[in-house]
């Protein structure tokens, strides 16, 4: 990450005192640039401080409607109900001295601020089925609280984002194109993705755009968007740049993609991506623990599907992003984005394999939970 010089022109905007000489970049994230600040106030919080990447997200006021929607629809909710502690299990947005909750600077960035929660941690990858459960329970429950803020009240941040159809184009217009005279060398991929299409249509199919109620969903249920707590406990959502309104199943099948690859979603040697099966039982129990309560049975037909579709979706758009010169993902090396094209596609060969096995196991959990009969 880049020096930040205009940085006391940023923090000075927002509701807060901080440290600047404290700052130090923070996360993984593909997307934003995250940095730690600390509190001069003495408060119990420090800060995260984002510049939100434009090329991304094209209308960021409506976005930060959408994220502060969110979360007051969700603390609303916890202190009606009594359970929890909102503070600590949402996350907490700082506003601006003018009232907004993001900053243009003056050099066009945008800039946004929210509370550090301490005493938490994310995992890049799962290490136990304890870790999947609990992640399961986070996302079940995150979906099971927003199952009644409605859908219309969203704005789309990303059109079509998990339109397959419309990402499906979007590559054949870049191996058209072939800007980066990339499309030779990635041609045994572009050719498994063209090899899978049919069996990728199954959400564009007429009698699911009917049946499938849309909800507001996370769409980044990435494990490492789950705060735990040091005793392992989830304990907050975080990431909401992409709340909006779409499939439950996307959802849980991005969860899935992430949490039971034994490789890493870069991983550069093959034969190490393999599925950790325990962790998808333990991921799928906790979330059925929570979402049970309000799952219809068209949703849980649809979930094995959102296992399969997301990594090859994945696959497609990191593919894409590789053939159009890296404009998107920020990378590590020239081929970066084929790699990690090449490992989700390995990682769908083995979800294909084990599809009926995983169904099964979304069928008994739902039982448990009279989502269907036994």
């Amino acid at each position: 990450m880049k020096r930040i010089k205009n940085l006391f022109e940023i923090t000075s905007q927002f509701k807060c005192h901080v440290d600047i000489s404290s700052l130090k970049p923070y996360g993984t994230g593909h997307i934003n640039d995250t940095y730690r600040l600390k509190n001069l106030a003495g408060d119990e919080h420090d800060y995260l401080l984002q510049k939100i990447n434009q090329h991304v997200f094209k209308d960021i006021p409506r976005m930060t409607e959408n994220i502060c929607r969110v979360i007051a629809h969700l603390k609303k909710k916890m202190v009606m109900s009594g359970k929890g502690d909102p503070e600590k299990e949402v996350m907490t947005m700082v506003a601006t001295k003018s009232g907004p909750y993001f900053y243009q600077d003056s050099h066009g960035e945008y800039w946004r601020m929210c509370h550090f929660l301490k005493h938490t941690k994310t995992y890049d990858v799962v290490e136990t089925e304890k870790q999947a459960y609990e992640g399961g329970k986070a996302f079940g429950k995150f979906q099971a609280m927003l199952c009644d803020l409605s859908p219309d009240l969203m704005y789309e941040v990303i059109p079509d984002f998990h339109d397959i159809e419309k990402r499906l184009g979007q590559l054949a217009q870049a191996i058209h194109t072939d800007s980066y005279h990339r499309v030779q060398e990635a041609w045994p991929e572009i050719k498994t993705i063209q090899d899978n299409i049919q069996a990728m249509l199954f959400f564009q199919e007429d009698e699911q755009r009917l049946t499938l109620p849309i909800r507001v969903t996370h769409n980044d249920t990435k494990f490492n968007n789950v705060l735990l707590n040091l005793k392992g406990k989830a304990q907050c959502i975080i990431d909401l740049d992409t709340v909006m309104a779409d499939y439950i199943a996307y959802d849980f099948g991005d969860a899935i993609r992430t949490i039971i690859n034994t490789g890493a979603e870069d991983e550069k040697e093959l034969s190490d991506i393999r599925l950790n099966l325990p962790l998808f039982n333990a991921y799928t129990k906790g979330y059925m623990q929570e979402a049970g309560q309000f799952l219809d049975e068209w949703e849980l037909r649809s979930l094995i599907k959102g296992v399969l579709l997301l990594p090859y979706m994945q696959a497609v758009r990191f593919l894409t992003d590789y053939l159009n010169g890296d404009t998107y993902y920020k990378i590590e090396s020239a081929q970066h984005n084929l790699q990690r094209t090449r490992a989700q596609l390995q990682l769908l060969k083995e979800l294909l394999s084990h599809a009926q096995e995983m169904e099964k196991t979304i069928y008994k959990e739902a039982e448990k939970h009279q989502l269907i009969k036994s």
